[in-house]
């Protein structure tokens, strides 16, 4: 079984990282320390740029995924710029306060997306059931779902996320995310027979003290990291039969 490695970034540095570490796709962002959010239009055009295929994150702001016409307005024309650039898809999600898939507003967003890539994003994994959703994903028209099971990372929903493998029979991919790490990579790909991972491949750098004292930024910063990449997914592959 091919396992391919999807890397999530919110810098320009993390794109040519990717290309080095040879990851197979990009999930863009801002602001990953908040989940991911909507990246800026400077780095969307970097991005078109990119040899590694990449999916913007369509999210406007930090927080639930219960979104006002204003915002989804937000949300149609940031579609619409990832169009224009180039890319390969885009990522997004909507709940209703009664904790399921926003049926109306999902189904606006993917009519504007044409025929860019889709991936439902973990507001799956705040549902009662995960696994119900795949066929509605598959039905709203996505071709991949990001989890990690309903759980905080992806070893500890690895039943959950065989059960969505399960589920889909080959219409729509699983990708396992959250927590994978090379020392889990190759037992999340056992237990759940997921094709795709999904990691942040990021190492850690401090922050300067005066950027830490006037919060210009956090007491560390990550970074994408291309040896990480080559050896997450050398990792996932270890478990396969030669």
């Amino acid at each position: 079984m091919t396992i391919r490695l999807e890397v999530c970034i919110d810098d320009v540095a993390g794109l040519a990282a990717c290309a080095a570490g040879r990851a197979d796709r990009v999930e863009l962002c801002s602001a990953l320390d908040l989940g991911g959010l909507t990246p800026s239009p400077g780095l969307i055009s970097a991005a078109a740029k990119s040899s590694v295929p990449v999916r913007a994150m369509i999210r406007p702001r930090a927080g639930d995924f219960r979104y006002t016409d204003a915002e989804v307005d937000v949300m149609l024309a940031d579609i619409a710029a990832v169009r224009e650039a180039g890319l390969s898809g885009v990522v997004l999600g909507a709940t209703t306060g009664e904790s399921t898939l926003d049926i109306a507003v999902i189904t606006r967003l993917v009519k504007a997306t044409g025929p860019l890539g889709k991936t439902l994003h973990r507001a799956v994994d705040l549902l009662p059931d995960p696994v119900d959703a795949v066929d509605l994903a598959v039905d709203l028209g996505f071709d991949c779902i990001l989890t990690s099971g309903g759980a905080l990372s992806a070893d500890t929903g690895a039943a959950v996320i065989a059960a969505m493998v399960e589920r889909s029979a080959g219409r729509i991919d699983i990708m396992a995310g959250s927590g994978v790490r090379p020392e889990n990579a190759s037992a999340i790909h056992r237990s759940t027979r997921v094709h795709w991972l999904h990691s942040s491949c990021g190492r850690v750098e401090a922050n300067g003290d005066a950027i830490r004292h006037f919060g210009f930024g956090p007491s560390e910063r990550r970074l994408t990291d291309a040896d990480r990449i080559r050896v997450l997914k050398a990792a996932a592959m270890s478990g396969e039969p030669s």
